[in-house]
This record gives C-alpha cells, structure tokens and sequence, in this order.
C-alpha cells in the first residue's frame, strides 16, 4: 500500500518507525511547522519531522495542511491511504475526503476521544486502555473503528511508559490495518455515542495539585503528567515546586493541613482530603529535578 503519513508528536514519530519498517512505508510525510521550544525559544522541528528525515522520507511542513499547495502535494503522492496519528490540527474538507484516512487513536474508543486519551485514563483510575485504528471523519475521533487492542493499566505505570506500550501496539495494529486495506478485508463498525466520554486537552489548571482531593487520585494526576507535562504544587510563598513523582499515605500525626506543603518531614508532604502526598520527586522553580529528601535537606540548610 503506498501511504502518506501525517503526525507531530513523540507518539505518531514512533508510530512512524513501525509503519516505515513495513511494505508500507510513506511517500511523504506530513507535520506541523518548526516552532520555538525550550528555554531558548529556539526553532525545533516536531519529532516526526526529526524521525522522517532520519528515515530518509520527503517532509513537507506546511502552515495549514487543509491549503492548497499542501493538499496537492499529498495527491502528487497517489497514496492508497493516509495515515493519521496525533496530527495536532483539524483536517478539514476537501481533503477529509480526497483519500482513505485511518486514524490511530491511543484509547478503546468510544472512550477517551479528544487530545489526551492517555493522561485521562491514567488520571481516572482506568484499569485498561488501548489503540484504536478509525476512519478520519469531521466528527471529534467519532469515526468507525476497524481495529483495536487493549494495553492494562499498571498501577505504576507513567505516562512516559504507557504511551511507549501503546505507540508500539499502534505502529502493529496500523500496518495491520493497511495489510487487511490491501487484501480488501478491512471492515469498520460505527461508534456506540453513549459510550463515549472526552479527554479534554491538559490545561495549566490540571497540572496543580488540590489538596482538597484524595492523595490517591493525586499521585495518579502525577504520573499521568510524567515525564512530559509535570504536576506542581503552589508553596505558602507563592513559588510554584513542580512533582515528578510521588505516593499516597494515610494521613498521621504532625501532617499539614489539606492543601498545605510541610517541609518538617524527610520529604516534602501535601495534606490532603484524604491522606497525605509524599512529594518524591520535586523540581525547585529554575532547578533541576531532585529527590524530595534532597530537597528539603537543601531548604533546611
């Protein structure tokens, strides 16, 4: 199957790997334009640029994939099919409809549609997630599904080490997808709509933690933002003390108040609603990340 592939993200650039090892490896490549990252605000290219250019692969980064231009060069491509994984940007007609478009969606839809199926189902106490391979339709990842597979939840499970799992079982399941696309057996099933629930995109408001909430949700909160996006605390000074990593307790005796950070510990601790947040892994505002008991030693001295 001649393909063109279209994706931005750490997660769509290792799906990129599976479906470039494969017979169906992609004429062109898709993603958004380079943009300022890190401190420096320096001009870096999305990961899958970085991956398709390692791999060898034409890459084109135009400001709207829905362009003109863009739209012709896709086409120039004769693709069988266009595959999709994080894109990061609406894919809108006429081109939604110019080609076969299969979707690789990291959840068992029609659970977790929308931009952060992974951090929401950490975040909910799911015990199993999965990919789903779907048709692109203009609805919000509402289109028929094809094929899934489901990936469990380990209880310590991260973000950064779940999303590994499920990249490589939707770089599978795609190639899979394109093989049944080939033989002309691939078959599609609509959506049940009272399933679905929506994984709203992580805002600033997310990523600090409420001492008002059970300290077990809260380390689930953590490793859903670990290690890309990061959970904070707010200090009784204003400063804001970022969470990599952290574990819940019973509250007990000399333990804050909830919502309260307490340095009087071996590391830091949040009182919570209930139990208690023992802060393992911090990150000082300008610092690097620590352990908590480092942490505290530094602030006592």
């Amino acid at each position: 199957m001649r393909t063109v592939y279209l994706g931005t993200s750490q997660f769509a650039a290792e799906v990129l790997r599976a479906l470039a090892a494969s017979p169906h490896r992609p004429a062109l490549v898709v993603t958004r334009p380079d943009r300022p990252r890190g401190r420096g605000r320096r001009l870096a290219s999305p990961p899958v640029a970085e991956v398709a250019r390692e791999l060898e692969i034409a890459v084109d980064q135009p400001p709207s994939v829905n362009d003109d231009a863009a739209r012709d060069r896709i086409a120039a491509a004769e693709p069988h099919a266009v595959c999709v994984c994080a894109f990061g940007a609406l894919i809108r007609e006429p081109l939604l409809s110019a080609h076969q478009m299969l979707n690789v969606h990291p959840s068992l839809l029609p659970r977790w549609r929308g931009a952060a199926p992974i951090e929401r189902a950490i975040m909910a106490g799911d015990e199993r997630t999965g990919v789903s391979i779907m048709r692109l339709t203009a609805g919000l990842d509402s289109g028929p599904v094809c094929l899934a597979a489901q990936e469990p939840i380990a209880p310590d499970d991260d973000y950064g080490a779940l999303a590994g799992r499920l990249a490589a079982a939707g770089g599978s399941l795609l190639v899979h997808a394109l093989d049944e696309l080939g033989r002309g057996s691939l078959a599609f099933a609509e959506q049940d709509e009272r399933q679905a629930t929506y994984a709203a995109k992580i805002e600033a408001e997310d990523r600090v933690l409420d001492g008002g909430r059970p300290a077990e949700e809260l380390v689930r909160v953590v490793r859903a933002l670990s290690p890309h996006i990061g959970a904070a605390v707010m200090l009784a000074d204003g400063a804001r003390l970022g969470i990599w990593r952290a574990s819940a307790r019973p509250a007990a005796a000399g333990d804050p108040a909830p919502g309260e950070v307490s340095l009087e510990h071996a590391e830091p601790v949040l009182g919570c609603t209930p139990g208690t947040l023992v802060l393992t892994e911090v990150q000082p505002p300008g610092g690097r990340a620590m352990p908590g008991d480092a942490y505290v030693r530094g602030h006592r001295g």
